[in-house]
């Protein structure tokens, strides 16, 4: 996907771990995100085009990973020792090892959020040219990382990004920074494309793919972040007036940028957050996820891993992008995203390339969860 987690802005979590204040009031009680319920509850799960066999293979593909961790361990044997040839004995399976659990929000209610991510195609080159301009970067030699969890409990899974200069620690450079005259990473580039609008985009993808002019494909993924927070720069169209909201989608900010070039450059420069990648091995035909196997088209779902654990089955009841038709799929928790925050919210992987795109960059649709969680689970809302 996507863009991994953001991070908190630098100066305000230096000033959170110096300063001596009164800790905050306590937060308010939140509602258990998982309330088991009857697999006759679960929107979409008896409709006749669920295709269980291939939700089945997906799973035991996961369980290279996921077999290794605790609660998976059980499920995952027996998946290894199942070979269902029938629709039905694929959704018996499930059935009988899982338990589905509505999420839910923090308030109790149901319903949420669902965008959508893809891996775009870019041309571009190992070598800089007239026509290859625009640098793809490797992760920084001088990038250091502050893991703050080691510093204070309370900001566990947190963490700054930074360089050293002199005696100090300032933040990273920011995206004005880095694609700005001074070139602070020159000599660390990746890829040259030839579209920095496109590429623009593969930084909110988080992967993709480079096309050489031979037709050869590398896929590249995400290798680390520059610290800054994320900013929308669909927001800020919006709220310059430059676009409606019923405008908003991936493509109409392209064309928007393609016709006002120089507002452009200014409007991406807003965006401080930056993404450093790294050339995939030839085995992922697809992007990894944050499980650290390839997505899998229509089937990966990028969640907050806060509250669904990695792996886990999620029954998703969606609709179509831009539309009200039904789309319901058992999907799979195979990776995050920096924006995927909360219970119920979601990021369909579409796939790969152009088309993909079409229905990624349109996708901003309400939905409904449920997570299959194994029966073995004595507390599902404890499972960490």
């Amino acid at each position: 996907m996507a863009l991994k987690p953001l991070f908190p802005p630098f100066s305000i979590l230096l000033l959170g771990l110096l300063c001596s204040c009164a800790p905050p009031p306590p937060p308010m009680e939140k509602v258990p995100p998982f309330h088991l319920t009857e697999w006759s509850q679960v929107d979409g799960w008896d409709q006749p085009k669920q295709d269980f066999l291939y939700a089945f293979n997906v799973f035991r593909d996961s369980c290279r990973v996921l077999k290794q961790r605790s609660p998976w361990q059980t499920v995952c044997a027996r998946a290894e020792e199942t070979e269902p040839v029938r629709q039905e004995e694929a959704r018996g399976f499930f059935e009988e090892h899982f338990d589905p659990h509505q999420v839910r929000n923090d308030d109790g209610t149901t319903e949420g959020l669902m965008t959508g991510y893809f891996a775009p195609d870019l041309v571009g080159d190992r070598q800089p040219s007239q026509r290859f301009r625009h640098p793809l970067y490797r992760a920084p030699e001088d990038l250091l990382t502050i893991e703050l969890g080691e510093l204070r409990p309370e900001f566990k899974e947190l963490r700054l990004r930074g360089r050293v200069e002199g005696k100090k620690v300032l933040p990273y450079w920011s995206r004005a920074q880095i694609d700005g005259p001074q070139q602070p990473l020159k000599g660390q580039e990746l890829f040259w494309v030839e579209d920095p609008v496109e590429l623009f985009f593969l930084h909110i993808q988080g992967s993709g793919r480079i096309v050489l002019e031979n037709g050869e494909k590398i896929m590249v993924g995400y290798a680390d972040q520059n610290g800054h927070p994320f900013r929308s720069i669909g927001k800020l169209l919006i709220d310059s007036g430059e676009m409606s909201r019923d405008q908003m989608s991936m493509q109409n900010i392209q064309a928007w940028a393609r016709r006002n070039p120089d507002k452009a450059r200014r409007l991406l420069d807003e965006n401080p957050s930056y993404i450093f990648f790294a050339e995939l091995p030839t085995a992922f035909w697809t992007p990894p996820g944050a499980l650290g196997l390839p997505l899998t088209p229509h089937r990966s779902l990028a969640v907050d891993r806060r509250v669904i654990p990695l792996g886990a089955p999620v029954m998703v009841s969606t609709t179509w992008p831009n539309s009200d038709y039904p789309l319901k799929n058992l999907m799979f928790a195979h990776d995050t995203g920096g924006a995927i925050n909360g219970a119920v919210r979601g990021d369909f992987f579409w796939g790969m390339g152009n088309d993909a795109g079409r229905f990624a960059g349109r996708m901003k649709q309400k939905c409904y969860f449920w997570v299959l969680l194994p029966k073995e689970l004595a507390n599902p809302n404890d499972w960490r």
